[in-house]
């Protein structure tokens, strides 16, 4: 894996995150590199987190490279996933990929058959 960008969280949904994966009760294979970033993450106030990061309930516009795909979804919480209409759960893979990165930056990410690069184009923060 290549360098990975900076991780910038708040504290808020830091909190949110952890009792998510709590209350899942899932195998701990299928939150680790959730759990992976969460560790790696600069903490910050809800307040003092930039509008360019990606947190819970932001639409991101985003860019799967190997599909030269781009999409435009509202990360949030499984349970939460059917009130959207562009919903996707920070427990999918490319939604634990896009949690705390900025515009203009890209990752790495294992997807089910090789890596991905995700690179976040733009970040609307909820209202």
């Amino acid at each position: 894996m290549t360098t990975q960008p900076d991780v910038l969280i708040s504290s808020y949904d830091l909190n949110g995150i952890e009792a998510a994966i709590e209350k899942a009760k899932l195998a701990p294979a299928a939150t680790a590199a959730l759990e992976t970033e969460l560790a790696r993450a600069t903490v910050v106030a809800l307040n003092a987190l930039p509008k360019d990061r990606v947190s819970m309930g932001s639409r991101v516009t985003f860019k799967i490279a190997e599909a030269d795909k781009v999409f435009s979804k509202t990360l949030c919480y499984p349970e939460h996933v059917s009130q959207h209409e562009d919903g996707i759960s920070i427990f999918s893979p490319v939604g634990s990929a896009l949690i705390g990165i900025a515009v203009g930056q890209t990752i790495e990410w294992p997807a089910q058959r090789n890596i991905q690069h995700v690179e976040v184009i733009e970040v609307q923060q909820p209202q």
